[in-house]
């Protein structure tokens, strides 16, 4: 009996935990409540998605499909479905940006990690895919609360590839393999690996295609026509759209508003039938950018009728219109003979694919239905975000090895600018509501005494009136923190910066606080995009230098941990910093990655650019000095063709094998790779490994992320696969293996590499 009272009672409280969970999750759609739908069978689970889809189209009218199609797609009552806004946002935690996610009740907020770019320096790939799952726990949680969709249009995965860029802030910087290895794990965190056809939530890789540009110069993203070559759309901006496709599998692709080539993304066949959903075979759907059809054809004046542009959109391969365009003017285009209702059936029947391998046809057998309140901003979670945060942030520079700061020894810390006390600063753009915030401030508080002035009131510092306080605490303190940089009033949706120095009287403060400060001197930099810190650089009295991006919700805690040694430093940086000067040789409208000698144009990100820098590429020190040493180092490798047509084409060329002719399912090579930590304390080590072609560029392949404790050795293995890693685009984009010898930049290590054909080795 005591056993038996002890199951009820169990039983009771596992209703009533639950009963919040099953009051704010009406099912979507079959409710098994409703006998009225319980034998449709787009209802029936067991029978295959497809079929299921097909039912449903069938039972639905044109009025009713027609108002499915947009991202505030309608109830259908007589058939028991609820309305859905598809519009969810989740770029580094569930967002409240789009209108399908609300915060309040019993979810006043939820994790925040840091800010892409930060995360990106990581170069991390198991963080990536965690901080997805603990996103999408969130994410699920909130669903089965009533709070969210399930359809979150993340993550930007677009090439930063002007520094000035007002976004670039969301995206994992400029190198292609770096932000196509970053797509696809993260999308794997959020979609998670449930069984079969399963989607956790519905992740979507934007904005397709050559988007980084928001307003410059007196041209908008709605206006901008991008000409971009064959040659940089295939190596570099579709590189991580198809890596998202191909190895994330992602659920949905979002085109861009601007043309590329004279064309608008979200109406072209090419781009989106053709590529995303033949070449690369999206499982999924694809929708545009808020009102990017409306866009086309209102603003850039593509078609002559609204009809027209409907019709364009879908029978190039849309299926869902951020927006009302599509609910307003596809009937008109289905009567006027322009697209046909079939057409319209295919769009619908991607979206309602979605919405069945996420479950939402299930009734309230829900996977991941447990989840609720509980489940969101946990300390586990916290500890993640505070874990991305130090794994991101980077150590520029390190005169004199004045970092880590002894708490013992510096007692008294000054602590001084406008993102110094900061909370929503550091969570960047396409936010939600954190769940709590540790500044710099109380960051640094935890480890000394603070002495604390703003210096100035904002970032823009438009005054030099508080700099006399600011130079009195650096006069007093042990040590002085700076924490500089940018806000989303300098970088920003829509605003493009002007320049790369440091805004206002900035620059001015740091010098004086610098002059007048008695310890070392630390200067921290809080921005998505890079900043030319040359003066602070060659400023003998400023000792190190710190770039954190923007660290989350609790950045704080990760800043002191990394300026007092409880961490050591490990990050990289995603993208070049530039000098100030480069930006008069750049328009942000010049879409080539290729110098161009003749107009005096240098060229574009790492892999083309070989002028002066600020900080390269890469580049992040440690409070450790590792070093590397080759253990296996295959030196040749040989291709075999597809057939002896394909070797017969490829003898009558001498530009390399093409990929397509290669054989390339077993051309992975392996290295293995002594990493030794020779210094006192345990750290993570990131190692890169960089390609360069005969004739060609070097350029990023691949990266490893490995702890190593003081003093140890630890052997890593890291893979080269000649077909993606080791083959260039010609200028026609067409992907080839060069023949010959491929330098590899391992770490610190050169190795040479032959790659030959099998008929070369055989002769």
């Amino acid at each position: 009996m005591p056993h038996h009272k002890t199951f009820i009672i169990t039983i009771l409280l596992l209703i009533l935990t639950l009963s919040p969970l099953i009051q704010g999750r009406v099912p979507f759609a079959c409710d098994p409540a409703n006998g009225f739908t319980r034998g449709y069978r787009f209802c029936n689970i067991n029978i295959p998605i497809h079929v299921r889809v097909q039912d449903l189209i069938a039972r639905l009218t044109l009025p009713e499909k027609i108002r499915l199609v947009v991202n505030n797609a309608i109830a259908v009552p007589r058939l028991g479905i609820q309305g859905y806004e598809w519009w969810s946002e989740a770029l580094h935690g569930v967002s409240n940006v789009g209108p399908g996610t609300k915060f309040g009740g019993a979810f006043p907020g939820a994790t925040s990690f840091p800010q892409v770019i930060t995360t990106a320096a990581s170069f991390n790939q198991s963080l990536w895919l965690e901080i997805g799952r603990v996103v999408s726990d969130e994410a699920r949680a909130m669903y089965n609360g009533g709070a969210a969709g399930l359809t979150y249009w993340s993550p930007n995965v677009n090439i930063f590839r002007d520094p000035r860029w007002g976004r670039g802030q969301e995206t994992p910087g400029e190198d292609p393999a770096l932000a196509a290895k970053y797509a696809a794990a993260y999308v794997q965190g959020l979609q998670g690996n449930g069984a079969g056809n399963r989607l956790k939530v519905a992740a979507c890789c934007k904005h397709y295609t050559a988007y980084d540009l928001d307003n410059w110069n007196g041209v908008d993203r709605f206006h901008f026509n991008a000409k971009v070559s064959k040659q940089d759309l295939a190596d570099t901006y579709d590189v991580p759209f198809k890596a998202c496709v191909s190895e994330g599998k992602v659920a949905s692709v979002m085109c861009s508003y601007n043309q590329v080539n004279g064309k608008p993304t979200c109406a072209d066949p090419e781009l989106l039938r053709n590529t995303i959903r033949g070449e690369w075979r999206l499982n999924g759907y694809i929708v545009s950018d808020c009102d990017s059809v409306g866009v086309f054809y209102d603003t850039q004046h593509y078609t002559r009728t609204p009809e027209e542009a409907a019709a364009d959109a879908i029978k190039a391969g849309l299926d869902l219109d951020c927006g009302p365009f599509l609910a307003l003017h596809t009937d008109g285009a289905i009567r006027q003979g322009l697209m046909s209702e079939n057409d319209l059936n295919n769009a619908l029947a991607n979206l309602v694919t979605v919405q069945m391998r996420l479950g939402m046809f299930d009734g309230l057998a829900q996977p991941y239905g447990n989840l609720g309140p509980r489940d969101v901003c946990l300390p586990a979670h916290n500890e993640l975000a505070v874990e991305a945060a130090r794994q991101g942030i980077v150590l520029l520079q390190n005169k004199g090895n004045a970092l880590p700061l002894s708490p013992t020894r510096f007692r008294n810390i000054g602590v001084i600018g406008p993102n110094s006390d900061v909370t929503v600063t550091m969570i960047g753009n396409y936010a939600g509501v954190a769940c709590g915030y540790t500044t710099p401030l109380q960051g640094i508080a935890r480890y000394a005494k603070t002495i604390h002035q703003v210096g100035c009131r904002d970032v823009s510092c438009v005054g030099n009136q508080l700099f006399g306080e600011a130079e009195i605490v650096a006069r007093q303190a042990d040590a002085t923190v700076l924490v500089m940089g940018l806000d989303q009033s300098i970088e920003a949706e829509f605003r493009d910066r002007v320049g790369l120095l440091l805004p206002g009287h900035q620059q001015e403060l740091v010098s004086r606080v610098a002059r007048a400060a008695r310890g070392p001197v630390i200067l921290v930099i809080m921005s998505g995009g890079p900043i030319d810190v040359t003066f602070a650089k060659n400023d003998p009295k400023i000792s190190a230098i710190l770039w954190v991006g923007y660290p989350g919700q609790s950045g704080g805690t990760a800043i002191a941990d990394v300026i007092f040694g409880r961490t050591n430093p490990s990050g990289r940086l995603p993208n070049t910093w530039y000098p100030q000067g480069y930006l008069s040789k750049v328009p942000m409208t010049n879409m080539d990655m290729r110098p161009n000698p003749a107009i005096g144009y240098p060229g574009r990100t790492y892999r083309f650019y070989k002028g002066p820098v600020v900080f390269p590429f890469g580049h992040g020190l440690s409070y450790s000095r590792y070093t590397h040493s080759l253990a296996l180092a295959p030196k040749q490798v040989s291709v075999s063709y597809v057939s002896l047509q394909a070797q017969a084409f490829t003898n009558s060329s001498n530009k390399g094998i093409k990929v397509s002719h290669a054989k390339c399912d077993e051309l992975e090579v392996g290295f293995h790779v002594d990493v030794k930590n020779e210094g006192t304390m345990d750290g993570a080590h990131t190692l890169l490994i960089f390609s360069k072609p005969p004739n060609g560029v070097k350029q990023l392949v691949n990266f490893h992320k490995t702890y190593v404790p003081a003093g140890s050795k630890t052997r890593v293995k890291v893979g080269v696969h000649v077909c993606n890693h080791l083959s260039v685009v010609d200028e026609f984009g067409v992907r080839r293996i060069p023949i010959g010898e491929h330098e590899l930049h391992i770490g610190d290590l050169k190795h040479s590499i032959s790659v030959q054909t099998l008929d070369q080795i055989i002769h």
